[in-house]
């Protein structure tokens, strides 16, 4: 895809299927409007136009940690106490997590067996350094994509378009390595569509958000931008944000003070990983160092992520509450 072309940028037609996290706050900002307003309809169908606290849940990348969060909602949910989230985000195994939080109910036996029956040969066939050098990862990933393919089927394609038609929003999130960007995936949008290949677009965006680079290889999305057709290379997510509630520049666009929009809120962000540093005798080989050095720069970026998320949204929303939760912290 040209690069004059990214901002052009569709899929399946739908023009609300995604957002490039770095530019499109306003409209973002939108959706969530749209969203509101249907919010507001179907409340007057149940609780004569009166909304409930809204429940805001992001859940962060982290690997084999994201048995942690899955975990946590598991529980979470079993002991009767977990909201129906208005907004459920996520980025890489938090992108797993995601659609069986936001659906909730009979999906956490789905949830449970993901993260606590399967082994790595559910996952991934090692293919060797040889293909790391010449090829395109050290991994395959078709039995992580017949994982999402068996769980990411036509009921909960449904279920997530019944609602997303309720004013609630599911939010994957990948990074464009073609155009170097973060990129939003509107999944209840892709969903409600209607469109030949929402589904398959769905399960690759999933898979796209949990492909770690180097280790698995990228996934190629079909696009579309003044009539030609491109591919485009998304990646984990976690390369650029490994936890977001929404773009920064979200909190520019919204009056949070409105009439509209002032209601209670609470904000739940379970970051699948330590947020201390973890100690190590660091062998001298360059594979060992390296790897080292990338795990550092992404523990550090998910630690940024909830000290940004904390500081941008208590900045401009002042009657939120928040939980955030990690093996080793809770606030």
């Amino acid at each position: 895809m040209p690069a004059d072309l990214a901002n052009q940028v569709t899929v399946l037609g739908i023009k609300n299927a995604r957002f490039w996290a770095d530019s499109e706050g306003g409209a973002l900002a939108h959706e969530a409007e749209l969203a509101l307003e249907r919010e507001k309809a179907a409340a007057k169908k149940t609780r004569d136009g009166h909304l409930p606290p809204a429940h805001f849940l992001a859940v962060s990348g982290g690997s084999d940690d994201g048995s942690f969060g899955a975990g946590l909602i598991c529980g979470w949910f079993d002991t009767g106490t977990m909201p129906t989230f208005k907004l459920v985000t996520g980025v890489s195994t938090g992108a797993m997590i995601a659609p069986f939080a936001f659906l909730g109910r009979s999906y956490m036996a789905g949830l449970r067996a993901v993260y606590t029956t399967i082994g790595p040969g559910n996952v991934l066939k090692k293919l060797g350094i040889h293909n790391a050098v010449f090829g395109e990862a050290l991994a395959d990933t078709s039995p992580l994509f017949g994982l999402i393919r068996h769980y990411v089927n036509e009921q909960m394609l449904a279920d997530i378009a019944s609602e997303y038609d309720r004013g609630r929003l599911l939010l994957i999130g990948t990074a464009s390595l073609d155009a170097q960007r973060p990129v939003i995936w509107n999944i209840g949008a892709i969903a409600v569509s209607g469109r030949p290949g929402a589904l398959e677009l769905i399960r690759r965006v999933i898979l796209a958000s949990a492909s770690i680079p180097g280790a698995f290889p990228p996934v190629m999305i079909d696009v579309e931008a003044k009539g030609h057709h491109y591919q485009e290379m998304n990646v984990d997510g976690g390369v650029v944000a490994q936890t977001f509630l929404y773009p920064a520049d979200l909190g520019l666009s919204v009056d949070f003070a409105s009439t509209e929009l002032a209601r209670e809120r609470h904000a739940y962000i379970i970051r699948n990983s330590r947020l201390d540093p973890e100690w190590a005798s660091v062998n001298r080989r360059f594979l060992t160092i390296s790897g080292r050095a990338i795990a550092t720069m992404i523990h550090y970026i998910g630690y940024s992520d909830i000290l940004r998320i904390y500081a941008r949204q208590s900045a401009t929303v002042s009657t939120t509450t928040w939980r955030i939760s990690s093996p080793t912290f809770r606030m």
